[in-house]
């Protein structure tokens, strides 16, 4: 599953070496791409059939959106024409309604002389195109479908004018399973050498939550950083706090006064964000906290008022004592039912 043909020539490790992990193994090929089969298979026979649409990709990152229109891009090209063939346009590049007026006008305006068949345009990241660029580009899209298809690629659909949601076929690419990450994970372990525990690689797939790519940035510095990848690195490695200290974070504001949790306690720990995150997600039903539902309501309600506090910019250490005074007030509540 290396990519492409550069796997067998000799200039391959000279060429990959220094490049990072993500794009080292990005997938070059459909049949390399490790998720989302039925959407695969639709895109496929689209292909096959000479029927593809204009597409619309939308989903959290690192779930294969850009990789799977490359993918089809190089097998509908050569590679000799896919520079003219195609045209890719981040967000990085000028998006604004000037430039659907003219670079991607021009391009999907001009018809090739020496093949037949149609261009391809990939936007990505699109849905950090301004309201007037979307609004030109419906009409470049409608004018010239006849020699032009688009890709549209974005994170979140709601940012897309329903305009241009309409011309495109959607197809929402979910958060990969680690079922799915983990023998692609295992792949680059191998090729690169990786000394890895089990509980390393369950922490990396817990940390990146179903996108690719930060597993594999996670893989690629905790193993440059520390050697040997194990649970404890990688958290380190993050600046996430391990689980253990999240279980003593749970078990000081459960079952120690005020002054205990926060003076002895909490105050060394930072990051009081993520804290909050993991915290509520250990008090979530499915997790192994067994409150009542109506504290389990109360509890989540207060967390997510600090949760809010701390975008807004507020001072860490209030909101811990208010996480900590949370927890009071629960526990008090939990001890006044069982009366």
């Amino acid at each position: 599953q290396l990519t492409g043909n550069m796997a067998s020539t000799s200039k391959a490790p000279v060429q990959s070496r220094n490049l990072p992990w993500v794009e080292k193994y990005r997938p070059q090929t459909l049949d390399d791409l490790i998720s989302h089969k039925d959407i695969l298979s639709t895109i496929q026979r689209f292909i096959s059939e000479d029927k593809l649409p204009h597409l619309l990709f939308y989903g959290p990152p690192g779930t294969g959106k850009t990789s799977t229109i490359l993918a089809c891009a190089r097998q509908l090209y050569k590679d000799k024409e896919f520079n003219s063939m195609v045209l890719e346009l981040n967000a990085s590049d000028d998006r604004g309604i000037d430039v659907v007026r003219g670079p991607i006008l021009s391009f999907a305006s001009t018809r090739t002389i020496f093949k037949k068949g149609f261009k391809l345009v990939i936007l990505d990241e699109a849905d950090a195109m301004t309201q007037d660029a979307q609004n030109a580009l419906r009409r470049v899209i409608e004018k010239f479908t006849e020699n032009t298809r688009f890709c549209l690629i974005c994170n979140y659909l709601s940012k897309i004018i329903p305009a241009l949601q309409s011309r495109c076929t959607r197809f929402r690419f979910g958060p990969l399973s680690p079922d799915q990450m983990i023998p692609r994970l295992e792949h680059v372990i191998q090729q690169e050498s990786i000394d890895i525990s089990p509980d390393g690689m369950k922490a990396i797939v817990t940390l990146s939550s179903g996108d690719m790519r930060r597993s594999l940035n996670i893989l690629q510095s905790t193993s440059m950083a520390y050697g040997k990848v194990t649970e404890d690195t990688v958290y380190t490695c993050t600046g996430h706090p391990l689980r253990s200290d999240i279980a003593n974070i749970l078990d000081w504001c459960l079952n120690k006064d005020f002054t205990t949790a926060i003076v002895d306690n909490l105050l060394h720990f930072e990051n009081l964000a993520i804290i909050l995150y993991k915290i509520k997600s250990i008090c979530c039903p499915f997790f192994q906290v067994d409150f009542p539902p109506n504290i389990r309501m109360v509890l989540l309600i207060k967390l997510a008022d600090i949760e809010h506090r701390l975008a807004s910019g507020t001072n860490e250490k209030i909101q811990l004592s208010s996480m900590v005074a949370a927890f009071q007030a629960v526990r008090d509540l939990v001890v006044s039912e069982a009366s």
